[in-house]
Parts: structure tokens; C-alpha cells; sequence
């Protein structure tokens, strides 16, 4: 293989995820909307299950959003005559595999959130490697229970690996850089 069909196999494994990484932005503009909390404000063991910070308006807003971007990007690649929709693969398929990467990311965001609880930290606490990842296993796990195929042919098999290393990479940078714009924009409490 040579570096450029690399760098195609790495642009498009980053394109895929896409629907992934927009869930957690969008669930913070559509938790505000929502007053009823996921853990409708139970506790497990003295403290909180989840947090004031995770709505179910948040989770389904933050989850149909990226199915929602998803079904663009779908659109995007059907009017380049792909007929995969550039790694999506037949259409009923691929509107299971954004559902999964979208509320996958959700998931992962809601189990960071039950872990930092059970640590004693306070919403917006720094979490370092789990603020930045928690959204990418839950996206990655809940995807690969379904779909374990399309994880397997688009993330880990041959060269492919490099598109999962380059995603694992990016990341810290993309989620940081979010944070502070939504920080600056007041959607958030802390830059982090």
C-alpha cells in the first residue's frame, strides 16, 4: 500500500466517526432545554448516579444529532455516486451503524460521568484520558456489539489500524479545542 491509499483509508475512518464526535457538543446545548435528569436525581451509595449534568433531552438530542449529521454525510457520498456511501455500506445498515456510534457516544459520555461520581468527583471535575475518550469507547463498544464487521473491516483490519491510531491521536486535540469554544460561548461551565 502506498502513503496515499494511507491517507485515504485514515481521511475516511475520520469521516465515519464524524457521527460520533458531534453527540456530546449537541447534548449540552439540547440538556439545557430538559429539566428531568437522566437519574432523575437518585442517588446510589450517597452519591449522585449520574449528575445534574446528563438530561434525557441531552441524550436524545445529542444522539439523533449525529444520526441526523450521519444521514448528511450519507447524502454527500450518495451525490459522489459511492455506492457504500463511502464506508457506510448498504443504507439500513449504515443507519444502524450511526445509531449505534451516536448513542454509543452518549453511553460512554453517561458511564465516564457514573465512574467520576463513584471517584467522588463533582461535575466538571477534570478526569484526564477519560474526559477525552470516554465518548470513543462508548462508540467503538457499542458499535462493535452490532456491527462488529464494519468495526473490524474499517478500524483494526490491515491498514486500517492507522485510521483507529489516528483518531485515538487527533482526539485529545479536537475535544480540548470544543471544550474551549463552547466554554467561550457559555455553553460550559469550565474549558476542559
Amino acid at each position: 500500500m502506498d502513503i496515499w491509499g494511507v491517507i485515504v483509508i485514515i481521511l475516511n475512518g475520520f469521516w465515519l466517526f464524524l457521527p460520533a464526535m458531534l453527540p456530546n457538543s449537541a447534548a449540552v446545548v439540547f440538556g439545557k432545554m430538559g429539566k428531568t435528569k437522566i437519574d432523575f436525581g437518585k442517588s446510589w451509595r450517597g452519591k449522585r448516579i449520574f449528575g445534574d449534568g446528563k438530561s434525557w433531552a441531552g441524550l436524545f438530542g445529542g444522539g439523533f444529532s449525529g444520526i441526523f449529521l450521519g444521514l448528511i454525510l450519507i447524502g454527500i457520498s450518495a451525490l459522489f455516486g459511492s455506492p457504500d456511501y463511502w464506508g457506510y455500506g448498504g443504507f439500513w445498515g449504515n443507519v444502524g451503524i450511526l445509531a449505534c456510534l451516536s448513542f454509543g457516544a452518549i453511553l460512554g459520555d453517561l458511564m465516564a460521568a457514573f465512574i467520576k461520581r463513584r471517584l467522588g468527583l463533582e461535575r466538571g471535575a477534570k478526569a484526564p484520558i477519560l474526559d477525552q475518550y470516554d465518548f470513543v469507547i462508548g462508540a467503538f463498544l457499542v458499535t462493535s456489539i452490532f456491527f462488529p464487521g464494519w468495526v473490524y473491516a474499517t478500524y483494526i483490519e490491515g491498514w486500517h489500524i492507522c485510521a483507529l491510531i489516528f483518531l485515538l491521536l487527533v482526539m485529545f486535540g479536537i475535544h480540548r479545542s470544543v471544550n474551549i469554544i463552547g466554554y467561550k460561548m457559555g455553553l460550559k461551565k469550565e474549558p476542559w
